[in-house]
């Protein structure tokens, strides 16, 4: 019902944005966001009474840094996968129907950007924060991971391998957002995610397929390598690229710990 309090109230800029972008989906998608936030603060102020900050968006959480660590690490676990499907010959760069692919990433990124924050809001907001405080961080990541994965169960083309590997990358994004204890570094990381598979390898994103003019990526290896008409984030390249990401955090939040436990205490007066 948000939702479409939501286009009742902006339906004109919607169609506006509809019209001129040639893409219906990017107002489908901010009206998503909005009505993700709406509901996240409307249980933060009058349910529970908690700050922002709890759910990984306080001022805190925007840091500039933590949001490009999160960026970079999502744009290089895909991207590093892509680059060696292609050395390997099981993706192949092949000629599309000519078109400005400045235009398309214009337009691909107006689409993506809501959608990774509006996904972020539902599956690692306030449902993880609230999992965990009531549980623990194991099981609240297992489970919002689960319910990731099944989120994405209607979208085309999904295998066996696909469904696993969304489920992974919601653990690697509830990794991000709780290492930096912030939701825009998780963000960060699932627009790179996207992004990176979708502007500049021309390659379809979770089964999705978008503009790919002058060029596309395909498959040209075995399906559970290179994700087939998934996308690249559908094989084991990918996955095994998540856990590389992971093996990264865990090792940054060993350090950071020994790094803590290691500074003198100042005594006390």
């Amino acid at each position: 019902w948000l939702y479409n309090a939501l286009i009742s109230l902006f339906g004109q800029p919607m169609q506006w944005l509809d019209a001129t972008t040639r893409e219906r989906g990017i107002s489908y998608q901010i009206g998503l966001l909005l009505s993700a936030l709406a509901a996240t603060a409307f249980l933060l102020r009058v349910i529970d009474e908690r700050p922002w900050s709890d759910v990984g968006l306080g001022r805190q959480a925007a840091r500039p840094r933590s949001v490009a660590q999160g960026f970079l690490l999502g744009g290089l676990a895909i991207g590093v996968a892509c680059a060696v499907l292609l050395l390997l010959g099981w993706l192949r760069i092949v000629p599309a129907m000519p078109g400005s692919s400045f235009v398309a990433a214009a337009r691909i990124s107006a689409y993506l950007l809501p959608a990774a924050l509006a996904e972020e809001v539902v599956s690692r907001g306030y449902l993880l924060t609230v999992m965990r405080n009531a549980t623990n961080a194991w099981f609240a990541v297992a489970l919002t991971s689960l319910l990731f994965g099944v989120a994405h169960l209607r979208n085309p083309g999904v295998t066996v391998e696909s469904f696993i590997n969304v489920t992974l990358a919601g653990v690697f994004l509830a990794a991000v957002r709780l290492a930096f204890d912030s939701l825009y570094a998780a963000w960060a990381a699932h627009a790179a995610w996207n992004w990176i598979m979708a502007v500049p390898f021309h390659a379809s994103v979770s089964g999705l397929a978008f503009d790919t003019p002058d060029y596309r990526t395909v498959s040209d290896g075995p399906a559970w390598a290179t994700g087939g008409a998934w996308g690249p984030e559908g094989g084991v390249a990918a996955a095994v690229g998540m856990l590389a990401a992971l093996f990264y955090l865990n090792r940054s939040r060993r350090s950071r710990e020994a790094l803590y436990r290691a500074r003198p205490r100042r005594e006390e007066s």
